[in-house]
């Protein structure tokens, strides 16, 4: 969702907000702003609309100041203006704030605020919180060097909901405070200057080295130096930790968008994903310690996630049964913890997050946790909110993701989850253990074979230019094919805006082929030998009503009237869907870039949802 940029240093601070914030705007927003320490004034330039807009505003390019913060935002409380945009400040125009997240009691304090004198120009919930900071630092009697941190401190006290905050005063024109809760936020330590953050990949040119703070924890920032401080103000100690990503992955380079580049770093993403965990065809995941006696006793394993990442774990469930003997179920995140699931300290709980900071998936993982069940999160940011609520944390190495629409991290997911899988196999001693070597010999060829599908896409770009107007397309598949092609529905979706829908092939009859007339593209995923004929037989009751086919498969089958037929790798049924999503990830950038939209920042959708 929204994006928050801050430093402070010594060099002009503007030209590092605005470009951080370009390197956010694949959060989604209808709006952008940023304040700015002016000899002891705060500046505040800000509008609806693009990051560039900000460059044409007046006075943005005489602005000398080295300490500011600067927000985009996606309009929840208040309609995209100039008036509801980031930094808010206060009536005495002393204290600015950019705030991430949602205020829930706003308008109970804007009404007392209201009665205290306090008038507001904005719809937002964010602007009661620089007139909190300074109704409670004219409150404050002692004068000292703590008097803005208390005011901070007292008005986090007050608000109910998710915010991170990043705030400077006049009243301290040296100084800037941070805080979270329930939203995301790093600090990036640099020589004579820090940087701030929403996401790494908005600062990772200037560092390697970040803070994570953890719910309720401040930041008191000078150029020089961190200090932090738990709610009672008592200062806390913090270490940085070394992010390893390289700078480049949050730039385009060659490629004409992120996503594109995103589908072509997928055999390095995957290889790396792998790492030492497949050495010798040897499983190990040092930071869980499974035992034998742990696996037996568990009676289900939950799969909890939201979107692509929940498509990622449709696809394992058929694994970890498979593997391990025990029942999986799925669910989605935000229906998850509202329907009372059945869970206790026999229960394994995975969560799955590409940023580790989407807000239902913390919700349902906090829940598991009261319950007593073991909680194993899945992220590709260390350090992100997930981890620190976790058992178990295992990470993804895709490296950073900018495109809206998840393509490596879904790959990464599912690669990492067969390994778990393996691996909880390999300790209950339930599977074949034949199986278990073939899976493992084929996952070391994955990112090989990746590549060889990337080699030639021209059959996919021919297609596109084919059905890139129509307005309706379905998916087919049976078995892990069903997920490929939930999850093809999804991509073509988010960046299309085509409206399409993903079915289980035997479904067909049960509804779905009363959509089916002439001229509709109908795309099937053939994957799994036990089900080609069975598969080519629903696909032949779409095309007697007419439809147009495409069919992704790995199996050696007749032409029976499809349209085009794009052959893919053999590899073994289990993790196939981490080949047969290739081409229909390309297929839906192609068709979104026919159509001549945004490819990477598609409409009303952001990269990370961190709030319900």
């Amino acid at each position: 969702m929204c994006g928050i940029v801050g430093y402070i240093g010594y060099k002009k601070a503007s030209p590092i907000l605005i470009q951080g914030l370009t390197r956010l705007e694949y959060r989604g927003y209808d709006s952008a702003g940023i304040a700015v320490m002016e000899q002891n004034k705060i500046e505040v330039k800000k509008d609806k609309g693009r990051v560039n807009n900000l460059y044409k505003l007046d006075g943005v390019e005489e602005l000398k100041g080295t300490i500011g913060i600067a927000h985009t935002r996606w309009a929840t409380h208040g309609k995209p203006s100039k008036e509801n945009s980031h930094p808010h400040l206060d009536n005495d125009e002393q204290f600015a704030v950019v705030h991430n997240g949602i205020i829930e009691n706003y308008n109970e304090l804007k009404d007392d605020l209201i009665k205290e004198g306090y008038h507001f120009i904005s719809q937002t919930d964010t602007e009661v919180v620089p007139n909190l900071i300074n109704y409670y630092y004219k409150q404050d009697k002692q004068e000292d060097s703590l008097k803005l941190l208390r005011a901070v401190k007292n008005t986090c006290m007050k608000l109910k909901g998710s915010f991170a905050l990043e705030i400077i005063s006049s009243k301290e024109p040296e100084n800037m405070i941070v805080v979270r809760k329930d939203s995301p936020l790093v600090i990036g330590k640099g020589h004579g200057e820090n940087y701030i953050a929403s996401d790494i990949p908005a600062i990772l040119s200037y560092t390697k080295d970040f803070y994570f703070l953890n719910d309720y924890e401040f930041a008191y920032l000078s150029r020089d130096e961190v200090r932090f401080y738990d709610m009672e103000l008592n200062e806390i100690k913090k270490s940085t930790k070394s992010i390893e990503w390289d700078s480049q992955g949050a730039e385009k380079g060659e490629f004409e968008h992120f996503m594109l580049k995103e589908i072509y770093e997928q055999p390095r993403a995957i290889r790396e994903t792998i790492g030492t965990r497949l050495s010798n065809l040897k499983v190990s995941f040092d930071e869980l310690n499974f035992t034998k006696e742990y696996l037996e006793n568990i009676n289900r394993i939950y799969i909890v996630a939201c979107g692509t990442a929940m498509h990622a774990g449709i696809v394992s469930k058929n694994l970890f049964e498979k593997l391990c003997k025990i029942p999986v179920e799925v669910d989605i995140a935000s229906e998850f913890r509202y329907r009372n699931p059945l869970i206790d300290e026999k229960t394994l709980t995975i969560y799955i997050s590409q940023s580790g900071e989407t807000a239902d998936t913390i919700a349902a993982l906090k829940l598991a946790k009261e319950k007593g069940a073991k909680t194993l999160a899945i992220t590709n940011v260390i350090g992100s909110s997930i981890t620190r609520e976790a058992d178990y944390s295992i990470y993804t190495h895709a490296g950073p993701e900018i495109a809206v629409a998840s393509t490596k991290a879904y790959t990464s997911q599912v690669t990492i989850l067969a390994l778990i899988a393996i691996y909880c196999a390999e300790i209950l001693e339930r599977a074949d253990m034949n199986k278990i070597e073939a899976l493992k010999a084929d996952l070391l060829k994955l990112p090989t074979k990746v590549d060889e599908i990337l080699k030639d896409t021209t059959q996919i770009k021919k297609f596109a230019k084919k059905v890139y107007k129509e307005k309706d397309m379905f998916f087919l598949g049976r078995g892990v094919d069903y997920a490929v092609s939930l999850e093809g529905s999804l991509k073509l979706k988010e960046i299309s805006y085509i409206h399409s829908e993903g079915y289980a092939s035997g479904e067909l009859k049960h509804g779905p082929i009363a959509l089916i007339d002439t001229g509709v593209t109908v795309i099937a995923t053939i994957t799994d030998k036990e089900l080609v004929e069975k598969s080519i037989s629903n696909i032949q009751e779409v095309i007697t009503r007419g439809a147009k086919i495409l069919v992704i498969t790995n199996q050696n089958i007749e032409n029976k009237g499809f349209e085009t037929i794009i052959k893919i790798p053999q590899i073994s049924t289990e993790i196939s869907p981490v080949l047969s999503i290739v081409p229909l990830q390309i297929l839906a950038y192609y068709i979104s870039k026919e159509k001549g939209l945004d490819v990477d920042k598609p409409r009303n959708l952001a990269k990370s949802v961190t709030v319900e």
